[in-house]
């Protein structure tokens, strides 16, 4: 059984596969497979090191991608297509049912499914209690990083092959699904595993049911994982995956050019996607989900407290500058902190102007309002930016445009996990942030809800503005079953965001990642939430 998103949602996605589709040669679909292909696949990714292997506090792309390899959920995405949903874990997609004013979903677990044995702990079969285990340390949030997405929910085993998740507000399937699917705290950990490791052997070790096994972890080098032959899917048609950490993208390059590496990830450059693309053994892929790209203004730290200064910044900026720095075949502007490009809720350019709260790039302006402030000679701001080039650029791009209003920005590259141990201490007074989230609820939740500021919230998560003026309009969106009334909810929540400028939409950039013509990812390629290819049982490295 399979279950679609909103219409808005999957044309939204189709849209993206267009964008991706006219850059890029088409991932091979060999239709049924036959045989075993066997082989360690290479893989390049643009990190120095890993940053956490437990699923439910890993944000970071290095991490998500891994992950992916080496646990399930209840519900999976399915295969290369982020539109639809599909039973994982759980044998089938559950109704839900009234209980009073509280909702109820029930899921029934697959047989047969087995929890990777690791040191000290033999495999074992999953049963409810791994899940309610798994699901209560995902909303707690001294041992999980999305806490905030399970409030008001609460988890039951009934029996040892059926979990009972019931909710104090009602959610729609498109709202409940992808906090139980395979993204951040929708993973399930092997209960026995998970507390014979402990929480730091989890940053490191991680267990789970998925197609791959961890095998071993050399610091700033690699993760070896290694084919799952109890997979309940079947054992995977590779032999396991060499995971490296490469943060320099010339050598991911040299690499699989040279035969080194099957796949790599590459950068949001058109340039270096029309190289690549000339390439004989190479294939470049650019696809969904679109990453978009804001940047959010600490309003408790001086002088970003006051709106004025957040206005002028805005003005500073130039869209069009930050979009160059990719090309329109790889990215495209966006107005809100929602994209209206991929889903309900987002506000358009159109929309935006006629408020007037595109805040089209004007540096007078900026300079006035900076004047008006009493900050007419400018002022410094000190952050840090990850050594990643979806980071890095957009940061030293936001440096260059502001220093011609008289804003300095004294900018520190440390590596990528650095930098989201930083911004999560609530230390750079402007955040870059690149992500992708489900649907608009999560979006406005885990950045704009007072729930989730950064260290002081309930439940913190990822409001790095500390914005506190729409959780009604929030809260009202959530429970909300009327989904003409729900988005516009969702419109008048960015609407005030925009007037606050607390965060400043900039744009979406699609991922790129090449490969040898020799690697068959199993599936299409239209959009994969975990940010890479997805490598999975099907996934082969076919014979020359």
């Amino acid at each position: 059984m399979k279950v679609r998103l909103a219409p808005m949602l999957a044309l939204s996605m189709a849209t993206l596969l267009v964008i991706g589709a006219c850059t890029s040669a088409a991932p091979t679909n060999t239709g049924p497979q036959t045989g075993r292909t066997g082989g360690i696949l290479r893989f390049g990714q643009s990190a120095a090191d890993v940053g956490t292997l437990d699923p439910h506090f890993a944000s970071g792309t290095q991490d998500r991608s891994l992950i992916d390899m080496v646990f399930n959920a209840l519900i999976r995405f399915k295969p290369g297509d982020g539109t639809q949903f599909e039973p994982d874990l759980a044998a089938s997609l559950p109704e839900p049912k009234s209980e009073g004013a509280k909702q109820a979903w029930t899921f029934t677990l697959r047989k047969g499914v087995m929890c990777q044995p690791t040191d000290g702990v033999p495999a074992y079969e999953l049963t409810s209690d791994d899940v309610v285990y798994s699901l209560q340390k995902s909303a707690d949030k001294n041992r999980s990083a999305y806490a905030g997405e399970y409030s008001g929910m609460t988890f039951e085993a009934i029996d040892p092959s059926t979990v009972k998740v019931t909710l104090d507000s009602p959610l729609s399937k498109a709202l409940l699904y992808p906090k139980l699917a395979n993204y951040s705290g929708g993973y399930i950990v092997c209960r026995k595993a998970a507390e014979k490791l402990g929480a730091d052997g989890l940053k490191t070790h991680p267990v789970g049911t998925g197609p791959f096994t961890f095998k071993r972890y050399s610091p700033k080098e690699k993760v070896e994982l290694v084919a799952n032959e109890a997979y309940f899917r079947g054992k995977p048609q590779l032999d396991g995956v060499e995971f490296l950490y490469m943060p320099d993208l010339t050598s991911r390059e040299l690499g699989l050019l040279g035969g080194q590496l099957d796949v790599a990830n590459g950068t949001a450059d058109i340039a270096w996607v029309e190289k690549m693309e000339r390439n004989a053994d190479a294939k470049v892929d650019v696809f969904g989900v679109g990453e978009v790209v804001s940047i959010h203004f600490n309003s408790r730290i001086p002088p970003l407290d006051k709106l004025p200064v957040r206005q002028a910044i805005a003005y500073a900026l130039d869209r069009a500058e930050f979009q160059s720095l990719t090309g329109a075949r790889v990215s495209e502007q966006v107005f809100s902190p929602v994209p209206a490009q991929f889903m309900p809720g987002g506000l358009t350019q159109q929309e935006t102007a006629a408020k007037g709260l595109d805040y089209k790039s004007d540096r007078d302006k900026a300079k006035k309002l900076l004047a008006d402030a009493g900050l007419a000679n400018g002022f410094t701001l000190n952050m840090v930016t990850s050594e990643l080039p979806s980071y890095r650029v957009v940061y030293e791009s936001m440096q260059a445009q502001l220093a011609k209003v008289g804003i300095k920005i004294d900018l520190k590259v440390v590596d990528h996990t650095s930098m989201h141990s930083t911004i999560r201490l609530d230390t750079n007074p402007i955040v870059v942030y690149v992500a992708f989230r489900p649907n608009a609820d999560v979006y406005l939740s885990q950045f704009f809800h007072s729930d989730a500021i950064v260290v002081t919230g309930k439940k913190p998560n990822t409001n790095f503005s500390h914005y506190a003026s729409i959780d009604s309009l929030i809260d009202q969106a959530r429970s909300e079953p009327d989904t003409a009334k729900q988005t516009a909810l969702w419109k008048d929540a960015q609407t005030k965001i925009l007037q606050d400028m607390a965060a400043y939409p900039v744009m979406f950039t699609n991922l790129v990642y090449a490969r040898r013509k020799g690697v068959d990812y199993g599936h299409e390629l239209k959009s994969v939430l975990a940010l890479y290819p997805g490598i999975d049982e099907t996934t082969r490295l076919m014979k020359k």
